[in-house]
């Protein structure tokens, strides 16, 4: 919570400085010559699921006339870097951002600021708690969580054991990925007991570290589901690790180490999303604002579940990122 205020104070501060700096030209565009400027703030790089937003965005502005610049902090525990790079963007007036949220409260006073220069946001896998945003462009992540715990539970036949590791509690991505899983297996599965979520930040040595220490508390665990690309990849180590390979574990997303457990069959399965689609939508929901078209509150973007049985099926591989 001192985290979170600290976050806001320090935004506030920022707003306050692009006020005074940007003053009644601040809406100019940083487009130039008719050529918009869509500033895309990522949640990370060290993610492969964020390179392949980034190529769908490129793609899709070099098809339509614009261009993009793609930034985003180097953890996605950094909730103060990317506020700040935020405010990095807004200064240079773009004519629209893109914005994946890792604290769904802490960046309105900044979302307002971009309001009141005329400069569009489009939130993207993340949604936030603001109405500034035209739309959200983002996949179903309760929806895909659910899919993930009835895989889960039919791995490890409905009885048992299982565990949780999850992103974050902040972004809107990461409690709907928790709490659609935690729904599905209280309604459905009464033969499974869920321990706590654990919360590793999306970093991969945090997570195997925190698998390590799920399964030494508890050796009777079934299963482990991960909620995202960094925490999936940290739950194959930790279990590797452990020596356990009776344990079914559920991952979210993709790249390459998730494609290789599940070959190996160190993984049941995962439920990816489409990334690259996702940064088209970005680009093309902004080029729309941008254009005074109306837009849906949420466009929402696809997922898959893939396994062993279905990985190489066409519409599954057009969705998985390396």
């Amino acid at each position: 919570m001192k985290m979170r205020r600290a976050v806001v104070a320090a935004v506030c501060a920022a707003v306050a400085m692009l006020t005074t700096s940007c003053g009644d030209d601040a809406s100019g565009g940083g487009g130039g010559g008719g050529e918009p400027l869509i500033s895309i703030v990522s949640k990370g790089f060290q993610h492969q699921f964020w390179q392949a937003v980034k190529q769908g965005a490129e793609e899709e502005a070099e098809a339509r006339g614009a261009r993009v610049t793609f930034v985003g902090p180097p953890t996605e525990a950094d909730v103060e870097e990317q506020m700040n790079l935020l405010t990095n963007e807004l200064a240079k007036s773009p004519d629209a951002i893109g914005f994946a949220a890792l604290d769904s409260q802490a960046a309105a006073p900044l979302l307002e600021q971009a309001q009141s220069q005329d400069i569009p946001v489009v939130a993207f896998d993340s949604g936030v708690e603001s109405d500034v945003p035209v739309t959200t462009v983002a996949t179903d992540n309760r929806a895909a969580a659910a899919e993930a715990a009835e895989h889960l539970a039919e791995a490890v036949g409905g009885e048992g054991k299982v565990a949780l590791v999850v992103h974050d509690q902040t972004s809107l991505s990461g409690k709907d990925r928790r709490d659609g899983f935690l729904e599905w297996m209280a309604e459905n599965a009464p033969g499974i007991t869920v321990l706590e979520p654990q919360y590793g930040g999306g970093d991969q040595m945090e997570s195997a570290n925190i698998t390590r220490s799920i399964i030494q508390s508890n050796p009777d665990l079934a299963g482990i589901y991960a909620a995202n690309e960094g925490s999936a990849i940290g739950v194959i180590n930790g279990v590797r690790e452990s020596g356990r390979d009776d344990i079914a574990v559920v991952g979210f997303d993709s790249g390459q180490a998730q494609i290789d457990a599940i070959s190996s069959g160190e993984m049941t399965g995962a439920v990816t999303q489409d990334p690259v689609d996702m940064g088209r939508q970005l680009v093309d929901a902004a080029l729309k604002a941008l254009s005074g078209e109306e837009l849906p509150e949420r466009i929402d973007t696809a997922f898959h579940w893939y396994d062993r049985n279905n990985i190489e099926d066409p519409t599954i591989q057009a969705a998985l990122y390396k």
